[in-house]
């Protein structure tokens, strides 16, 4: 049987194509001649192609488009220009799975066509096979470390800021990055304009295939010696801003600008787009999802309190259902005798072992006064209380996470 083909390729080069199509002796049909990408997607969610040929300046195009492509199960043969060899980089960038340039006669076509013939017939690439949880093998650049919590505002926040200052005051090059699109609050916990452009206009820029390392570190201010932060959605009615598209694309330029990049992620983990008739709506949890996919490591915040150790139970669970944050550590912040009892880190950590099967949590006692003082100074702990116990606790915290995941040595950091 023909696999279908969607043709929406610009110029004299889209007769070409479709002829040579018709050459495959049955192998391939053109099932669409698309006038533009409305028309592309519409066919591609109705099932009448496996193979989409684009050109690369169709209006519109951007990794979006390729994602829902790819959701329909159909795979994109991106057409470049060869006066403009810029072309077939973007498309690259954008996840085209195979770029070639714009035919010219009957020969060069039918090179085009063999080739994407070859990659309908080649099977995907195996999963790596599972290590252990604690044995994680580093990729080429940085790493990334995802700060998740389940609702009840158990300090996603705190940690997270906390643990890039004290990462990047033991010499690592270290990017703080806002996700939550909920309540994202780091800008102003550090003392920024949250009116930045920041995670936003990195998710546009890599929707267009434009996100490049000096891009990222133009957005990226340096608050601290070795510590740059790339500042949420400054209203949370702009989380459409933030699609897994763009973010997937914003974390591996995030490794090369930073030897960990710690993202601060939002409470919900709900597969939002199975609630929508519309196959292509955004999605709200896409920005924390999409993190939590991409982390090397996932620091899992609870609450020290009787309602807060249920919800943090409840929420390993649910991250093993969804299979994300395979290497976690798990921390109980806000430990305080008055809520958990004479013996709060104890009891804490009794209940964790019965009912989740951790025993190594990280505790992190409760200092109002301090974490008080941070706050309203727009400081980290480490600036404004170096000796407090939750400090200690946090840098503990942060040798822990750097030693469990030696990171590589990565490039020169850009200046912005």
């Amino acid at each position: 049987m023909a696999v279908g083909v969607l043709c929406a390729v610009q110029g004299s080069a889209e007769a070409i194509i479709v002829q040579a199509v018709e050459q495959t002796g049955g192998r391939l049909s053109v099932t669409r001649r698309c006038a533009d990408l409305t028309e592309l997607l519409a066919a591609a969610e109705a099932g009448l192609g496996r193979l989409a040929v684009v050109s690369g300046d169709l209006d519109l195009l951007d990794r979006e488009t390729i994602e829902l492509l790819h959701r329909a199960g159909v795979r994109v043969l991106g057409i470049g220009d060869a006066a403009r060899p810029w072309l077939g980089e973007r498309l690259e960038t954008l996840g085209a799975d195979l770029v070639a340039v714009a035919p010219h006669d009957e020969a060069s076509a039918g090179d085009v066509v063999r080739a994407a013939l070859a990659m309908l017939a080649s099977a995907p690439d195996e999963e790596p096979p599972a290590g252990q949880p604690d044995a994680v093998r580093p990729p080429a650049r940085g790493l990334v470390v995802a700060v998740w919590g389940p609702t009840g505002a158990p300090g996603r926040t705190t940690v997270a800021v906390n643990v890039a200052a004290e990462l990047a005051a033991a010499g690592r090059r270290t990017l703080l990055v806002d996700a939550d699109t909920y309540g994202g609050c780091v800008a102003q916990v550090v003392g920024m304009l949250d009116e930045a452009p920041g995670l936003a206009a990195a998710a546009r820029a890599a929707g267009h295939g434009a996100l490049d390392l000096n891009t990222l570190a133009r957005l990226t201010p340096t608050i601290a010696t070795d510590l740059r932060v790339l500042s949420g959605i400054s209203r949370a009615d702009r989380w459409p801003e933030l699609p897994s598209s763009s973010l997937d694309a914003v974390w591996p330029v995030a490794r090369a600008l930073a030897q960990w990049t710690v993202v601060d992620c939002g409470f919900c983990l709900e597969q939002d787009e199975v609630l929508s008739y519309d196959t292509r709506a955004p999605r709200r949890n896409a920005a924390t999802l999409s993190a939590l996919d991409a982390a090397d490591v996932v620091l899992v915040v609870g609450s020290g309190d009787p309602v807060g150790i249920q919800r943090l139970v409840r929420g390993l669970g649910e991250l093993t259902d969804l299979g994300l944050g395979g290497t976690r550590v798990v921390v109980v912040n806000r430990v305080r005798s008055s809520v958990a009892g004479a013996h709060p880190a104890e009891a804490i950590a009794d209940a964790l072992a019965r009912y989740a099967g951790v025993t190594d949590a990280c505790i992190v006692p409760d200092d109002r006064p301090a974490l008080d003082t941070a706050l309203l100074e727009a400081r980290t702990l480490r600036e404004a209380a170096p000796g407090s116990p939750a400090r200690r606790a946090l840098g503990t915290l942060a040798a822990r996470v750097d030693a469990l995941l030696a990171p590589a040595p990565v490039a020169e950091p850009v200046r912005a």
